[in-house]
């Protein structure tokens, strides 16, 4: 019985199927991606494509002619090639340029021969929680198949890896016209991952980078910030970032970006910094409060319900006190700015990116030993790039014009206080 393919679709909606060998004919550059994902009909069909190869090098078995002038069979040598992610060995038929005096290259075993597809399928099951010890009892190899065991895998991955943190690591950022600007630290093990994500004037978010760094420290973070601009971050139109309350990351901001950024403290932060202060049976109250205080939809009327609370945590807490006091502004950058009401929810608090951070942590975490940082460095530039186009768009994006608006007033605002 003749295998048959899928080529596409035809017309009235129907489906359109052909014999294997014609649709290999049909559409030649995708013969080896065809072939690697027909794993009960693979061997035989490697084994012919190889063959035609040679006839039509060397010409029919047993025959004069019919090749190309100098090229003669040359028996065959072990080899392997890929099927999907599994490798397979098999025999390789051998042509000699004669004239030459050197062997000639197969094209479609060099294509076949390449782990590329296989790298990324191994860093897809292993990303997604498939131990590299478990992987050959977890996937279905045919009889012939090798290079499965758990250090094999282990090293596809580490490839794959690789790759995708080039990919980000030298990502262009020139093309992103970006209004906000998301800073948050994930632990991994001893260390924190400072992580950077932008979000565009359509609303999509954007992996912009991450930088290794012990603490979120002011040093290891302006670099950070200046290796994005270097990048081609764009920032002349302003921007707002947001952040937690790290002094360190306030400082880098203000270094790289100055007067074209504005910062808005995380308010969560904020409320859970001076609810900490307060005895437990005090702290559900006071939060409650804060929290009601900051979804006041006008500067005014925010800074007033604050202050209130300020008055109240006065005759209990000092220390809650100066907890609430520093950096309070900055936890009001949205009203100040006329779009807390449309662009709170998203901007309000650092979630964004600490929502981004609990979906990497599913798959990072179950690494009980990190063994150095480019491998830390590796996991993370794989999870976040395969976390990427599944963001969805920030609340309120329709109006992130608003916000660019009120970042420009803000920046023309600054210039002119400062001349």
């Amino acid at each position: 019985m003749k295998s048959i393919v899928r080529v596409g679709m035809a017309s009235k909606g129907k489906q359109r199927y052909l014999p294997a060998k014609a649709a290999m004919a049909e559409a030649p550059d995708a013969r080896v991606e065809l072939i690697q994902a027909l794993i009960p009909l693979g061997l035989k069909a490697v084994n012919d494509l190889l063959q035609q190869e040679v006839t039509a090098l060397a010409g029919e078995r047993y025959r004069r002619g019919g090749g190309q002038v100098g090229y003669a069979r040359w028996g065959r040598q072990p080899g392997s090639v890929y099927l999907t992610d599994q490798k397979i060995g098999i025999q390789v038929p051998r042509v000699r340029d004669l004239l030459a005096g050197q062997e000639v290259s197969l094209p479609s075993y060099q294509a076949l021969h390449q782990p590329r597809r296989a790298d990324e399928a191994a860093l897809r099951k292993v990303l997604k929680g498939l131990s590299c010890r478990e992987y050959e009892a977890c996937v279905e190899p045919v009889a012939e198949t090798f290079g499965l065991s758990g250090s094999s895998i282990s090293r596809r991955f580490k490839r794959a890896s690789a790759r995708k943190l080039a990919e980000l690591s030298e990502r262009d950022l020139s093309g992103y016209d970006l209004v906000g600007l998301f800073l948050d630290g994930k632990t991994f093990g001893d260390d924190q991952m400072v992580i950077a994500l932008g979000v565009t004037l359509e609303g999509q978010k954007v992996v912009l980078g991450f930088v290794q760094t012990a603490t979120e420290n002011e040093a290891v973070c302006s670099t950070f910030l200046r290796g994005l601009v270097e990048r081609g971050l764009k920032f002349e139109q302003g921007l707002l970032c947001v952040i937690d309350g790290a002094k360190g990351l306030r400082r880098a901001v203000e270094k790289v970006f100055g007067d074209r950024a504005a910062v808005q403290r995380c308010q969560w932060h904020k409320r859970e910094n001076v609810v900490r202060y307060l005895p437990v049976s005090q702290q559900a109250a006071f939060r409650r409060e804060l929290q009601a205080a900051y979804e006041q939809p006008t500067y005014a009327a925010a800074k007033k319900a604050l202050l209130r609370v300020r008055s109240k945590l006065a005759q209990i807490n000092a220390s809650a006190v100066s907890s609430l006091d520093e950096g309070l502004e900055e936890t009001l950058t949205l009203h100040r700015l006329d779009v807390f009401k449309e662009l709170g929810r998203s901007f309000k608090t650092t979630n964004c990116v600490e929502n981004l951070n609990a979906l990497v942590g599913r798959r990072t975490d179950k690494v009980d030993c990190w063994k150095n940082a480019e491998q830390k460095h590796r996991w993370l530039a794989t999870t976040l790039l395969d976390l990427e186009p599944r963001l969805r768009k920030v609340s309120g994006h329709r109006q992130l014009l608003r916000l660019r608006a009120a970042l420009q007033t803000h920046l023309k605002e600054s210039l002119e206080a400062v001349a």
